[in-house]
């Protein structure tokens, strides 16, 4: 299966924890496009530095549009107001630390 790998970067008052990341991305995909479309997706959160607010995030290279139009419908994680940010996309992991650091 091709990959996508997401630079991601998460802007929130206060810090947002991997578990709470990855939860809420997972309710916005499924919401989004239902059982079957969150089915299809295959993501992982790779990396993410809680202090700093980036991530890595992988999933299936059909199903980036869905991922992106997901990760940019979320408005909120524990009552929290946050913004979460595609900074770039690439196909391998070592590209993208290198272009994203």
């Amino acid at each position: 299966m091709r990959r996508r790998y997401l630079a991601l970067r998460v802007e929130s008052e206060g810090s947002v924890n991997r578990e709470e990341l990855t939860d809420s991305v997972w309710r916005a995909v499924t919401q989004l496009f239902g059982e079957y479309g969150a089915s299809q997706v295959g993501m992982v959160l790779i990396e993410y530095d809680e202090q700093g607010g980036r991530g890595v995030l992988r999933c299936s290279h059909k199903a980036l549009p869905m991922v992106r139009a997901s990760v940019a419908s979320i408005i909120k994680i524990n009552e929290k107001p946050v913004a979460i940010r595609v900074l770039g996309v690439s196909g391998t992991l070592k590209a993208l630390r290198k272009k994203y650091g």
